[in-house]
């Protein structure tokens, strides 16, 4: 219908017969279709935008809760989820040590810093706190409720007070009075009794007293320091508190008796806390003559560096913790009350009872590849091709064995070897001891800073100097954490090396606990770098041009951003472009930001990442192509491996670096490729059951909160570590 030509008169007219008419039969209104709107242009913030990055503190701490949940977790074993809650508490407490200390010595000598993220020390600070109460509380909360109640009925008792019969109570009284009080000292406070220096982490108790004693004094405190050499859990004979495995905490036997040590007083209260202190050495590498000697003058100070938290029974009344605060210097913020000992660790001495096997992970015996299991030579195995171990899945055994049979071979002339964390008396040591005995040319590089273990690498190193070994201690201002062992034997005539190279330690203990890869090696080109690695640690001049070997702080970081920008290009280029890597922690800003640019460009990007992860995956325009998972399991995770696409042309490196600032700017590191077709894809599979793991990965979201996986749809359960178990190990059915 049209109105065109109508006069005005008309118009009115025919508009009032169209209004009377039903709507059903009026024709469509043809409305204007208007343009289209622009969507508005997708913002992409740049890529030192702080809201891109996540504190690498809050994300440990992450990583700590990640551990904590695992103790909820009914598909494992009831003593492993108690000892995944004790891992917590012992992480926390190294959290507390280092990264908190370390933020508020930033503080307290103005020098607060921002990274990436943007967030100032006292900012993370607030945010720690918080996380860490509400954590903390969830810890003692499963403990009680959940983990204490399921051991109990399976007759593994932790008897408190108020359930001590007479039996146990005369027992305990009896024990306390031969093997614990004439070992404790009381301290009682008063203006010649200032109150005690106390050792970090050490178990404490404040005493309110009431009364006089024999020389007036009338103070009302007193402190008992709890010697480290009493168990902080006590079995109770079966004839004394019956059938099953019943324990007392040292804490409860202690403020039941209290009264014994303070003849004449009378106790009104007794509260156990613990003080947790700076615990990071602080040698100036720069001016110190002798490394040893400076290190083991700071290990006496460790015990009593600065304070950092306050944990305190919670039915301490208010009085007693504004005085412990005021004591320490410690903040409202710095104080934790907890329901039950705050000693947790050690609880670990209960978690591996031969009583209760079925409590516990099932054993398994690591294999031994075919080709070592029959051959009497190691050398002539590793001198036709390259053998590659996957621990604890595969044994640490042919790395000792090949060790030991150098120490007794005539043929071998010389060992070199890199020890960050082994132990004074393990059997790789053993065996560097017996080589040199033999005559052999011993060399040791031993990382002296190694954390936590540098009085063991004391003693480490005065045994192999004792046996004739030469002993360095790696180069100032750059801790050796590469993992490198170099035999030279003489076959033929000729001087033919032999490598081995790995993701871990030479701790065969953290061999059964941590995947890590070993390579063992008679590859000309490699032995030839690692001949030179050990080269620039012992002597001095320039930097060796390496055939294969990638090494920090000089070429890795280089060739990580070099392998990233090369995918980069591939995937600008419409090529398939892939990068996966595996490792403990992402915290260069450097390496993020090639990640992120290779995100916008279309690589795609997956990453395992165990602990710390400043990336946020997930970002529009950003960092949409890259996906973060973190495996938590039975192991720890600490293979680090890295896979690029490369055009088809595939390249694999393990390496004892993870992609942090310390591991690729100052620290000696190594990285080494995976050679051959046969390894290449072996390797590749295993990243790829970590990619499709789904009952034992978090999946890191852009809001920094971590989700766990489960199976969806018709998806089986895989887990990564259940897998490689079941493919590469021999379960001890015998055991059971």
């Amino acid at each position: 219908m049209t109105t065109e030509g109508l006069t005005p008169s008309e118009l009115q007219t025919v508009e009032a017969v169209v209004a009377e008419l039903p709507a059903e039969i009026l024709p469509p209104i043809e409305a204007p279709v208007p343009a289209p709107t622009p969507a508005p242009p997708m913002v992409v913030p740049s890529l030192d935008d702080s809201s891109l990055y996540i504190h690498r503190e809050l994300s440990q701490l992450q990583f700590n809760i990640r551990v904590l949940e695992q103790a909820l977790d009914e598909s494992y074993p009831l003593l492993e989820r108690l000892k995944f809650l004790l891992i917590f508490s012992s992480n926390l407490d190294e959290f507390f040590e280092i990264r908190v200390a370390g933020l508020k010595k930033q503080i307290n000598f103005a020098r607060e810093q921002a990274a990436a993220d943007g967030l100032q020390p006292h900012q993370a600070l607030a945010r720690i706190s918080e996380l860490a109460h509400e954590q903390v509380s969830r810890q003692y909360a499963i403990l009680n409720d959940t983990l204490l109640p399921a051991l109990e009925k399976h007759q593994v008792r932790f008897i408190r007070r108020r359930h001590w019969n007479t039996k146990l109570k005369a027992w305990v009284r009896r024990y306390f009075r031969d093997e614990i009080a004439p070992i404790i000292t009381p301290i009682g406070l008063d203006p010649t009794h200032p109150f005690p220096l106390l050792v970090n982490k050490s178990l404490n108790f404040i005493v309110e007293l009431e009364g006089i004693d024999a020389f007036g004094r009338d103070s009302g405190l007193a402190i008992i320091p709890a010697p480290r050499l009493l168990p902080r859990i006590i079995k109770v004979p079966e004839e004394v508190g019956g059938a099953g495995d019943n324990y007392v905490f040292l804490s409860s036997m202690i403020h039941a008796h209290a009264d014994d040590l303070f003849q004449g007083m009378k106790v009104k209260g007794c509260y156990q806390f613990r003080l947790t202190r700076n615990a990071d050495l602080s040698v100036d590498t720069e001016d110190v003559e002798d490394l040893a000697r400076a290190l083991r003058g700071e290990l006496f100070s460790r015990r009593y560096g600065d304070a950092v938290r306050l944990e305190v029974v919670d039915t301490c009344p208010r009085p007693l913790l504004d005085y412990l605060l005021k004591q320490f210097s410690l903040s409202e913020s710095e104080l934790y009350r907890v329901s039950g000992p705050v000693n947790l660790t050690r609880l670990f001495s209960i978690t591996g009872l031969v009583s209760h096997p079925e409590l516990q992970y099932p054993p398994f015996t690591p294999v031994i590849p075919k080709l070592l299991q029959n051959s009497d030579n190691i050398f002539s195995v590793i001198s036709k091709q390259d053998i590659l171990l996957l621990h604890p899945f595969e044994s640490f055994t042919p790395v000792v064995d090949l060790l030991r049979q150098a120490a007794k071979d005539p043929h071998v002339l010389a060992i070199k070897q890199t020890l960050y964390r082994s132990g004074a008396n393990s059997e790789i040591v053993d065996a560097l001891v017996e080589a040199a005995r033999n005559g052999k040319e011993v060399t040791a590089v031993i990382e002296l800073r190694a954390r936590f273990d540098e009085e063991s690498n004391l003693a480490l190193a005065s045994r192999l100097q004792a046996a004739g070994a030469v002993v360095i201690y790696g180069v100032v201002g750059f801790k050796t954490h590469a993992k490198m062992m170099l035999i030279l034997r003489r076959e033929s005539g000729e001087i033919v090396r032999y490598a081995h190279m790995g993701t871990g330690n030479y701790h065969a203990g953290n061999a059964k606990l941590y995947t890590d890869y070993s390579l063992l090696t008679a590859d000309v080109a490699l032995g030839e770098d690692v001949a030179k690695m050990f080269s620039q640690l012992i002597g001095m001049g320039k930097t060796l041009r390496m055939k294969k070997l990638l090494h920090a702080p000089f070429t890795l970081k280089k060739t990580l951003l070099d392998l990233i920008a090369k995918e980069t290009a591939a995937a600008a280029e419409g090529k398939p472009a892939h990068i996966i890597a595996k490792f403990n922690s992402l915290t260069d800003a450097k390496i993020i930001r090639a990640l992120y640019k290779a995100s916008q460009t279309g690589v795609r990007i997956d990453l395992v990442v165990r602990g710390m992860c400043c990336l946020r995956p997930g970002i529009a325009g950003v960092s949409h192509n890259i996906q973060v998972r973190s495996i938590i399991g039975r192991f720890l995770e600490h293979t680090r491996v890295f896979y690029f696409l490369n055009e088809g042309e595939e390249k694999i490196y393990l390496s004892s670096a993870d992609w942090m600032e310390r591991n690729l700017d100052k620290r000696v590191e190594t990285c080494f490729p995976v050679e051959g077709k046969k390894l290449i894809l072996r390797v590749k599979k295993e990243l790829e059951a970590y990619l499709t793991d789904n009952t034992q990965s978090w999946v890191l979201q852009a809001d920094g909160r971590y989700l766990r996986s489960s199976p969806t749809g018709n998806q089986n359960p895989r887990s990564a570590q259940a897998g490689l178990l079941e493919k590469l190990t021999v379960p001890l059915v015998s055991a059971r």
